[in-house]
């Protein structure tokens, strides 16, 4: 099997673009790849599936152990001839932006991942053979493996190239030039995600045929080859089938894979619906998970969707065993201001108003504690969080304790009730199944006493 790690000194690298055009490349090559991200990214796997059209897995210790990550690695790269897994920031950028903890680093030392570490050689060049010199000099294995240069012409990379191999010891297998056609583009929550990227399928297959002339595939095969993964262990199926729905559409697009796997093995059966286009909830629903995604986007349309509006309300309100993360929470709210600064009534459960700041809000990494027992949480329960969002709401809520590592911040935050969990930060339920397990239980006693 074919397995590494695609790393980068800083973000901005172009980690992305490599990534997507290495995986395209090995599924015409018929390896029927897989993929992973380093981090709590929702957007990237997007990319991923969008080329391989499975699903891709995060791979976050942070939010998880190291035997639930290796455990995950080897259940997700079983039947694969290949497997890359995407890193995040600078190489060993962790949890508060001092430690290497949750690092790219600290994925490819727990699974024994070479890496293929990508360069931009904007503005240097001997310059990039010290820094690679000392990515590898900075941990006593740093697994840096191979080089790959990105944005460097044909040129530049004939000069480089060579110096870089004889000043690091490295190979270099190849290159990307300068490609506007094949270009992702950006926007304030980072790359748009890629059901909105026209012609995001060509872009991709114009930089694996350009990666077909660039790259030394063999010299990567030959570094990169590795025993195939072992059959993971079988799982016993659930014995219960609990219809759980789930918003799945433009607005509310930001789940992780390894959650919805948590719910059904803890026995969900999930119902997609989407509260931009249908009408009410799906009939037989015993829960309700909405996600994150893009509300503000979307918040004129969200708002003209009366019946699904007024179909949520009500089944929150006669509770119906509900999370709401992130997204999910804002919609759930009175008011919500769309990015013209527009602000259209929601669903109405909870008090408050999602109103857009200049910049990110609580950003990162977290511990949240339980101040009682509620659907998921039992009091003084503490588990990792992250968040992510440009909108903040008037009224946030107070059921939990949010505190940063390694840092004195803290607030409160949160609505939560013996059916509901709401509020802006994201959960990690294969991190920790017991989530999942007790939404699966409280929705299947909604099944049994709200028939």
């Amino acid at each position: 099997m074919i397995r590494f790690l695609t790393a980068a000194p800083a973000s901005g690298s172009g980690k992305t673009a490599v990534t997507c055009g290495l995986l395209a490349a090995f599924a015409k090559r018929g390896l029927s790849p897989c993929a992973f991200k380093c981090c709590p990214d929702y957007i990237d796997p997007m990319f991923h599936r969008s080329v391989l059209n499975v699903e891709s897995h995060n791979l976050d210790l942070f939010l998880s152990d190291k035997e639930t990550i290796k455990a995950l690695y080897r259940r997700a790269c079983f039947g694969h001839k290949a497997a890359v897994c995407e890193g995040v920031m600078g190489f060993y950028d962790g949890v508060g932006g001092n430690t290497e903890k949750a690092s790219a680093w600290h994925v490819a030392d727990t699974l024994s991942l070479p890496v293929l570490l990508v360069l931009r050689p904007k503005g240097a060049s001997l310059t990039l053979a010290a820094q690679v010199k000392g990515l590898q000099e900075f941990r006593k294995e740093s697994h840096i493996s191979a080089l790959f240069l990105n944005d460097c012409s044909q040129m530049l990379f004939a000069s480089l190239a060579p110096m870089l191999e004889k000043e690091t010891g490295l190979p270099v297998l190849g290159y990307l030039p300068h490609m506007e056609e094949a270009a992702f583009e950006s926007r304030h929550l980072g790359l748009y995600t890629a059901g909105e990227i026209e012609g995001l399928k060509e872009r991709i297959d114009i930089l694996a045929q350009k990666l077909e002339e660039t790259t030394d595939f063999e010299r990567l095969f030959s570094l990169f080859s590795g025993e195939d993964p072992k059959a993971p262990e079988k799982k016993a199926a659930p014995s219960k089938k609990v219809p759980i729905a789930i918003a799945d559409d433009e607005a509310f697009c930001f789940r992780y894979a390894e959650t919805l796997e948590a719910l059904r093995d803890a026995g969900a059966v999930l119902v997609s619906f989407s509260p931009l286009r249908d009408s009410a909830l799906p009939k037989g629903i015993k829960g309700l998970y909405l996600p994150g995604g893009y509300p503000e986007l979307y918040a004129k349309a969200l708002n003209e969707n009366r019946p699904m509006r007024r179909s949520i309300k009500e089944a929150v309100e006669n509770g119906l065993p509900t999370v709401a993360e992130c997204g999910g929470f804002l919609y759930l709210g009175q008011e919500l201001e769309d990015t013209l600064g527009v602000s259209y009534p929601m669903a109405g459960v909870l008090p408050g108003q999602g109103v857009r700041k200049e910049k990110l809000v609580r950003f990162g990494y977290a511990s949240l504690t339980a101040k009682e027992d509620s659907l998921l949480f039992q009091k003084g329960e503490e588990i990792p969080i992250h968040e992510f969002h440009y909108w903040d709401s008037t009224e946030n809520g107070g059921a939990f304790f949010a505190k940063k590592p390694l840092k004195s911040r803290s607030w409160d935050c949160g609505f939560a009730t013996s059916t509901l969990y709401a509020a802006f930060p994201h959960l990690y339920f294969l991190g920790h199944p017991e989530l999942a397990r007790r939404f699966v239980k409280k929705a299947e006693s909604y099944q049994e006493t709200n028939l």
